[in-house]
């Protein structure tokens, strides 16, 4: 095996836990978000919030805190602490914690504002799951937000917590046999699983393929950082794509979204630096809990219209999706790119048909978004593909002006439609 970061990594994690039960290690997903945590200014943790509204005096917060606790002990992921020994990042086993509480609006405000502000003030060293409950007015619905850090969650993980706190409402034991040691070692497993698979991806022809595609990539001056975020959100439906088109959606978007990005550096500038979420548990992991994906890189250069030849580019890259970030950037600046590793724009995609709704008790939570909040990147694009398309533009409003940005998401759209065959907007939107 040839050495890599993720070797590396490995050797100094066997060092300091030496064969420590309560020691885990953390995969190449888990070390680029605390690395990240740790290089914010602010100090502020990368969350995952899911936003629903339930009728008004619904939400027991007593059953909802119980309820919270018991998924968090089934899953080690949540139970765990990130922690890093002689500058060794690992997740470190403990008691079961989540913190569930009701927040209120202030004088004239809402539950959406009252979630944004609680938000922005939850510490990075809280416990991974955190359950808001925002009141608003007396006939206002509620508004549960569902915080999950993001180096102990991806996409799929968020499906698990959905099914996983809905049983446990109901008084039911989450999904998952098996002792706690048991599922401990099935987590520790797949992480390992997961690394193994980083280190062989680490080879010379991944570290050439990347190389290649990012070579020319080179960042712009950072804005300062700022305590309180300006968030601006535009938000579209597109019908949902059928048949052939399905598999399409995400080369589809990956050009839309470029497209947006140099409309928004303008012409002459650097290429935009897009980042997108990939990946999955190891074959031959348990479906665990945890973070898993990697942070795939998209250089947004002028390319081909045709999506058969875009199709063609994501899938070369996705033959080496499983080469970690830090290792990527590592390549790329070795090619001679002059790039921090710094994102100009983030990608998140999500099938809406893979995660089970969140039903606590009688009542089943309307899933709602919700803008405002900081971002970890100029702008992001999120799309949702269930009975249609939903697309959310958010972007830094330090960065740029509404008018562009609005121009930028006209872009977007125009290009989805070209290459999807939407011509019309779905009721709603």
């Amino acid at each position: 095996m040839s050495s890599s970061i993720t070797t590396a990594y490995l050797a100094r994690y066997r060092s300091v836990a030496a064969g420590s039960a309560e020691l885990l290690p953390v995969t190449g997903a888990q070390r680029r978000f605390l690395l990240a945590r740790r290089l914010d200014p602010l100090g502020r943790p990368d969350l995952v919030p899911l936003f629903f509204t339930f009728p008004h005096g619904s939400v027991d917060l007593a059953v909802l805190r119980a309820a919270a606790l018991r998924l968090a002990a089934h899953h080690p992921a949540l139970r765990g602490r990130f922690a890093s020994l002689r500058g060794t990042p690992v997740l470190r086993l403990g008691p079961a914690q989540a913190e569930v509480r009701r927040v209120t609006a202030a004088p004239g405000g809402s539950a959406a504002d009252a979630l944004r502000r609680e938000l922005l003030a939850l510490p990075a060293d809280g416990p991974a799951l955190r359950l808001l409950l925002a009141d608003g007015p007396a006939d206002e619905e509620e508004l549960l937000a569902v915080v999950l850090d993001h180096a102990a969650c991806d996409e799929q993980s968020l499906g698990i917590v959905t099914a996983g706190l809905s049983a446990a409402y109901q008084g039911e034991r989450p999904a998952g046999d098996g002792s706690e040691q048991e599922r401990t070692e099935a987590y520790r497993e797949a992480v390992e699983l997961q690394l193994a698979a980083e280190a062989a991806a680490s080879d010379e022809r991944g570290r050439a393929h990347w190389a290649a595609r990012l070579g020319g990539l080179r960042s712009e001056p950072p804005a300062p950082p700022a305590a309180e975020p300006s968030t601006g959100m535009l938000t579209h439906r597109l019908p949902a794509a059928n048949g052939a088109a399905r598999g399409a959606v995400f080369p589809a978007l990956l050009d839309a979204v470029s497209a947006a990005a140099r409309g928004l550096r303008g012409p002459g500038a650097a290429t935009p630096a897009l980042g997108y979420p990939w990946g999955g548990r190891p074959p031959a992991a348990a479906p665990v809990l945890g973070c898993f994906l990697n942070t795939l890189v998209h250089p947004a250069a002028p390319g081909p219209a045709a999506l058969d030849e875009l199709s063609g580019a994501w899938w070369d890259d996705l033959d080496h999706a499983d080469l970690p970030f830090d290792e990527v950037v590592h390549a790329a600046r070795t090619a001679g790119a002059r790039w921090t590793g710094a994102l100009d724009g983030l990608l998140t995609f999500e099938d809406l048909d893979r995660r089970p709704p969140l039903r606590l008790g009688a009542a089943a939570g309307r899933e709602t978004h919700l803008s405002g909040r900081p971002l970890a990147a100029p702008f992001a694009v999120s799309a949702s593909h269930g009975q249609d398309l939903l697309v959310r533009f958010a972007w830094d409003r330090r960065l740029r002006p509404e008018p562009a940005a609005a121009e930028a998401f006209d872009t977007l759209l125009a290009t989805l439609r070209h290459h999807l065959g939407a011509t019309a907007p779905a009721a709603g939107a």
